[in-house]
């Protein structure tokens, strides 16, 4: 399934199965997630708020190009010279398709997914997993998955890994309030991780009853549902939580302004709010508060390759499980990001050629 062009769906078409050049791995596609990114991939970019877009069609992209970042699969061939790792023909992996140039001082320290030069990330410069194949240029960013449910682990390479990431982002110390902003597919597996990996309590919010019930199923320890809530009767209720303070960190994992704007105002003193939703827009900053009160604003992309491999091992060792909602056929690929568009996927879906 290939973007033509941006702003329209995409198209089924047939294409040569590619061949390994040498270093490169083959891999037959078993399963690739369907990511929130992939909406403004189609549509052609981001919102900035005041009328302006950021592209997401750039940096040397050319058109066709087939998206789908999350993959799960087997190795299908080595291509000659090829440093394995380790792997062989048959062998489960998991792609991790943040790569980047190489050479600019983020890839150097092993945080390609920020590269600074040409990146070459899987399903939006380089040809990703909507297909049967795709080819991932070195073994080295493969991880096993041999244990694993490949529907569900090819969803750790960006829900997983970025909601595994912005966790971390957060610092949390032992009976810290977390707020989670939105209990989609990142949102819902951030809530396990925080609940398996920290001592913090847990809050989540959301417009969704029926996503609220889940996230509590999996750890939260409080919901919120903001549609008609009032914001100061939200602030009320997170500092009756938290000893009169606000809470201590935010993940919003929607990226409006409304939900921008709520986050930071139930910010505490020194709270730590983590965005991570790309939904778009302008979101008007108080800034006298960001000094006066400590006040830190982090943005998260995914996550780098060595934390990914920490994130599999916790789900091989059954910390975290993903959600995956449903597994659909790869040509049912537009039908499935209408559905994610309008808030219809609890958890996260899969393509499955």
């Amino acid at each position: 399934m290939r973007l033509v062009a941006g702003g329209q769906p995409l198209e089924e078409m047939s294409v040569e199965t590619p061949s390994p050049v040498p270093g490169s791995v083959l891999i037959k596609v078993k399963a690739a997630g369907v990511c929130h990114t992939d909406i403004h991939l189609v549509s052609g970019g981001y919102e900035l708020g005041e009328g302006k877009r950021l592209p997401a069609i750039g940096g040397g992209t050319l058109l066709p190009l087939t998206p789908g970042h999350e993959i799960a699969g087997e190795v299908a061939a080595l291509g000659n010279g090829s440093d394995s790792s380790g792997f062989h023909e048959g062998d489960q992996v998991v792609v991790y398709p943040w790569i980047g140039c190489g050479a600019c001082r983020k890839c150097r320290s092993g945080r390609e997914n920020l590269c600074e030069g040409s990146p070459k990330f899987l399903g939006f410069q380089k040809d990703g997993g909507y297909a049967e194949y795709t080819l991932v240029p070195q073994a080295r960013y493969l991880l096993h998955a041999e244990v694993m449910d490949l529907p569900h682990a090819a969803t750790l390479s960006c829900s997983g890994l970025t909601a595994f990431s912005a966790i971390k982002k957060c610092r949390l110390e032992p009976d810290d309030l977390l707020l989670i902003v939105g209990a989609g597919g990142l949102g819902l597996t951030a809530v396990q991780i925080a609940k398996k990996t920290t001592r913090a309590r847990i809050a989540v919010a959301d417009i969704d009853d029926s996503k609220l019930q889940l996230a509590s199923s999996l750890g939260a320890d409080w919901t919120f549902n903001t549609l008609n809530a009032d914001s100061k009767a939200l602030l009320a209720k997170v500092r009756d939580l938290n000893q009169g303070k606000g809470a201590d960190a935010v993940v919003d994992f929607v990226g409006k302004p409304s939900t921008t704007s709520l986050g930071l105002r139930l910010l505490g003193h020194e709270g730590r709010l983590v965005l991570v939703g790309l939904l778009g827009g302008a979101a008007q900053v108080p800034l006298p508060i960001l000094p006066l009160y400590g006040t830190q604003i982090i943005g998260n992309f995914t996550g780098t390759l060595a934390e990914l491999a920490d994130l599999i091992e916790m789900v091989k060792n059954e910390v975290v499980m993903p959600l995956v909602s449903g597994c659909y056929r790869l040509e049912e690929a537009n039908e499935v990001l209408t559905k994610l568009e309008r808030g219809e996927i609890k958890g996260r879906a899969v393509l499955v050629p």
